[in-house]
């Protein structure tokens, strides 16, 4: 009989998981304790900008004309238990106000709620970022709260979704990570991931503990070659040399690589800095924190580079007040193919110069709700053109495609000011400079 999965928790990893396996061909409910989230979902909407996954879930939802029929979206825990086979939990793991470590109240809660109602042979596959040592202690709370006893067991299987490429990433992962405790949970997955892995996709077996530690040592590792270009640029600003050469230099070295050496604004987002904070504190209460203090000082550059570019923001308005300066800025999300501007370098920028006395006007191609959300005193534009109408400078913070795309001179029409500040170093500067334009970029004085 073929497995029935469920999701709990239906946020930009949920949902995703959830439209996924229907596509891979499984019955799947999703379950959420919001009520507009579940009301959306049923008719095949998602509260985020997320490339090609609203098309994927209305293919599958039930009750949609044309559709599989093969997702539905419950709030009851019960249905959910008496329904799947295998039931995946996708719920948010903040950092805690006022601290680096990671909150474990949603994951709690929802492990909790399930297990209750499971009687029969269930896997429970955690999906969320968690600290690592949190499967050992869930594993051994839903021993205690289910029915089912030890016929009911924790697996588990660590997402990583890159925002902008998340259904590619769950249907075509670079790989499938489980931390499993007998054949009968590995096989289960195994049957669960079978597409993907005849497809390809490598199947790594570990225990608990080191499923637990990948999720968070591939973000330490990404977030330290991002930090260690910037860094570079800060080095390059004071020597006089080009960090985008220096970048491309080392990138050849195969050991090294291409990727995550663009220097700039810094990293931002939902996982990057929350997931090596947690990661720092977990190790603390292990006793080994020695072993992490560099992830401190990733943290502490990333950070500096928001400041750097307000400081170049100034220095390109002749160095003194930004009162009654206007200021453009292109992006709010922290990425470009998302909508997401949590802990968004590029809005942090502009919050800065705002509070400072700027007058900003912010353009983004999908952020803009969210980030009047969290930001309603800045300006809002409803293209780059308004946005840079009457700019004294502008500044690029998020990578767009549309803003790589901009006509220079069409810009420099409506510009006060043809002055360019690039915090991606991702704009062609020969072609701004041909149409006028001052081009500045970080880590690149002379370039």
């Amino acid at each position: 009989m073929a497995l029935k999965i469920t999701v709990i928790g239906t946020g930009y990893l949920g949902a995703t998981h959830a439209a996924a396996m229907a596509e891979l061909g499984f019955e799947v409910l999703g379950l959420d304790v919001v009520p507009e989230k579940i009301e959306m979902l049923g008719r095949g909407q998602v509260p985020m900008f997320e490339p090609g996954l609203e098309e994927l879930l209305r293919k599958h939802v039930a009750g949609i004309e044309g559709s599989t029929g093969r997702l539905r979206f419950t709030m009851d825990w019960a249905e959910v238990a008496e329904f799947g086979d295998v039931h995946f939990v996708c719920v948010n793991t903040p950092q805690k106000h006022g601290e680096y470590a990671c909150d474990m109240s949603y994951v709690d809660s929802a492990v909790e709620s399930l297990a209750k109602h499971l009687r029969g042979p269930n896997l429970v596959v955690g999906k969320s970022t968690v600290p690592v040592g949190s499967a050992d202690r869930l594993a051994a709370r839903i021993l205690e709260l289910a029915p089912g006893g030890g016929e009911v067991e924790l697996a588990w299987n660590p997402e990583f979704l890159r925002e902008g490429f998340a259904v590619q990433d769950t249907l075509h992962p670079d790989r499938i990570v489980v931390g499993v405790r007998s054949e009968r949970a590995e096989e289960l997955l195994r049957e669960v991931y079978a597409t993907p892995i005849a497809d390809g996709s490598p199947f790594v077996v570990t225990d608990f503990p080191t499923a637990e530690l990948v999720k968070t040592s591939a973000n330490s590792f990404l977030a330290t070659k991002i930090s260690f270009i910037n860094a570079m640029a800060e080095v390059c600003e004071a020597a006089g040399g080009d960090v985008a050469k220096l970048a491309e230099a080392i990138g050849h070295d195969d050991r090294i690589g291409k990727k995550f050496l663009r220097a700039g604004i810094g990293f931002g987002g939902g996982c990057l800095p929350k997931d090596i904070r947690a990661f720092m504190a977990r190790a603390g209460e292990l006793g080994a924190d020695q072993a992490l203090t560099f992830l401190r000082e990733i943290d502490s550059i990333n950070m500096r580079q928001r400041g750097q570019m307000v400081e170049l923001a100034r220095q390109a308005l002749g160095g003194g007040s930004f009162l009654g300066k206007r200021v453009a800025v292109l992006g709010a999300t922290f990425k470009p193919d998302s909508d997401d501007v949590r802990d968004s370098p590029a809005l942090n920028v502009a919050g800065q110069i705002h509070l400072q006395g700027g007058q900003v006007t912010v353009y983004d191609p999908k952020g803009m709700a969210n980030a009047r959300r969290l930001f309603p005193t800045l300006g809002y534009a409803d293209s780059a053109v308004e946005a840079v109408r009457g700019a004294d400078v502008v500044l690029h913070l998020t990578e767009w495609r549309e803003f790589r795309e901009l006509d220079p001179r069409a810009l420099g029409e409506v510009a006060a000011a043809r002055v360019i500040l690039d915090g991606r170093n991702a704009l062609d500067p020969e072609l701004w400079r041909e149409a006028g334009w001052s081009y500045r970029a970080m880590g690149r004085p002379t370039a």
